[in-house]
């Protein structure tokens, strides 16, 4: 093969470096990386060390991983869509943005995963510290904000839900099935004290009896779960009730409408639990129904910074408007001066909530096919407001205005890109971690690092350290 006829650049696969590399010149200078790395300088990872005796031992009684190191792959892995602890140990040797954040350590994957969980509510504050930092860089308005919410499917499949029929029965049939295995237990410890003598140590379960004992135990606590939540259910209708009743006592007037059924506190046999997640819920989603659960995001309009961020095993959403309201301003210190919703958060006590509040509702009335059908095309209303309108007449008035209309034309313009943003772009689609304690954790760690993302694409770099 001749080669003497071109010139090419030197080749050498074995070639021996004289100097060591050094780790920051193995990416161009802005990467993501680097941001990730710089970020991490400024956030408050005391809650992470002090989970750490001062002879803490990791993985075969070596010391454990630096906690900022840790940080700083798992941020960058969550910015990257790479949440896997399997892919994130895969990356770590072989991918050069992970090697230069890891300082070329490479924990492998149930290190990774057990730190998530050992720490998931310290990981969960840090969305509070990043949104500080976007806050300082001058990205958060609070103009005008948008709330919604997204299906996020659970650790945990469809076929693992059991209705609470089901599993009485199954609890029944499991005691039977302890029961005779303690028999043939002791029927074995007997015979082998017959041939051993009675010094033989027997203190184990045998795996069959432990097994059962622990899938009942389990059991028992999703029907005590079931129960608890049907009494919690009885005992607020009952209050409603109650309240109706003395209503009608003070006015003399009785309420329109069908006198409700005393509330029954037992569980309807049909209520499901998954055994797998048991805080998941069946969710429906527009390509069908997921384990899983509610994921809620209020966004700046101006930026598209998430500014609050919170999980629910509710599918419907009204309940939660209140509450993430009060959530921005727990984040920020502030409250915003527009809050945009669809007409799912819509309901007559949450615009009551807005009284002792400085924001300003812009929540749509109809959502339903049929109720948009019905109400017919709308046209911008002209003159005095008139004063005999309900609540409900007067948002959907608000609405039909054209400052209502350019108002809450930008909450689809704002939330919902947002999450498509996390589950299209980044592929974070499910929940790496069960419970739903852990999950909002995990819904705050997505959302801190897509506030990264927003940080770092402004270009503006990170605010000075105070």
């Amino acid at each position: 093969m001749r080669t003497n006829e071109k010139t090419f650049r030197p080749y050498e696969p074995n070639q021996m470096y004289l100097m060591p590399p050094a780790l920051n010149e193995w990416l161009p200078e802005g990467h993501l990386a680097y941001f990730v790395r710089d970020v991490v300088t400024r956030l408050d990872l005391s809650a992470i060390f002090d989970a750490y005796t001062r002879d803490a031992k990791g993985p075969g009684g070596a010391a454990p991983f630096h906690p900022t190191m840790m940080t700083q792959v798992l941020l960058y892995a969550y910015c990257v869509g790479c949440p896997s602890s399997r892919k994130i140990e895969k990356r770590l040797r072989e991918d050069v943005a992970f090697r230069v954040l890891g300082a070329n350590e490479t924990p492998d994957f149930r290190t990774i995963s057990l730190f998530r969980k050992r720490h998931f509510e310290a990981l969960k504050d840090l969305f509070t510290q990043v949104l500080q930092l976007c806050k300082r860089r001058g990205l958060v308005k609070l103009g005008a904000v948008a709330l919604d919410g997204t299906k996020v499917k659970a650790n945990a499949a469809l076929d693992r839900n059991r209705t609470y029929e089901k599993l009485e029965k199954e609890k029944r049939e499991l005691g039977a099935v302890v029961e005779g295995l303690l028999r043939e237990a002791d029927a074995v410890d007997e015979e082998e004290d017959r041939l051993y003598g009675p010094d033989k140590r027997g203190d184990e379960l045998p795996a069959d009896l432990a097994d059962a004992a622990r899938r009942r135990e389990k059991i028992g606590e999703l029907l005590r779960d079931m129960e608890l939540e049907a009494a919690e259910a009885a005992a607020e209708k009952q209050a409603q009730i109650d309240a109706r009743a003395k209503e009608e006592e003070e006015t003399g007037q009785k309420k329109r409408g069908r006198k409700p059924e005393p509330p029954d506190a037992t569980p309807d046999p049909k209520t499901k639990r998954n055994l797998t997640d048991p805080d998941s819920r069946i969710m429906k989603t527009r390509q069908g129904h997921v384990q899983g659960y509610n994921a809620q995001a209020v966004v700046d309009v101006d930026s598209g910074v998430i500014v609050a961020a919170d999980v629910t095993q509710e599918a419907n959403d009204v309940r939660q408007l209140i509450p993430m309201l009060e959530q921005v301003k727990e984040e920020t210190g502030e409250e915003p001066q527009k809050l945009l919703a669809d007409a799912g958060y819509f309901s007559e006590d949450n615009l009551d909530g807005f009284e002792d509040k400085k924001t300003e509702p812009y929540i749509a009335v109809a959502n339903d096919f049929k109720e948009k059908q019905r109400l017919g095309p709308r046209t911008a209303p002209r003159g005095r407001i008139p004063e005999n309108l309900t609540p409900k007449q007067r948002m959907e008035r608000k609405l039909l205005t054209k400052k209502g209309r350019e108002m809450y034309r930008n909450r689809g313009s704002t939330v919902e890109p947002v999450f498509g943003q996390i589950k299209e772009e980044r592929g974070l689609r499910e929940f790496l971690l069960r419970g739903i304690d852990k999950a909002r954790a995990e819904w705050k760690l997505i959302c801190a690092t897509h506030n990264i993302l927003k940080l770092w694409r402004s270009g503006n770099g990170l605010p000075e350290a105070v």
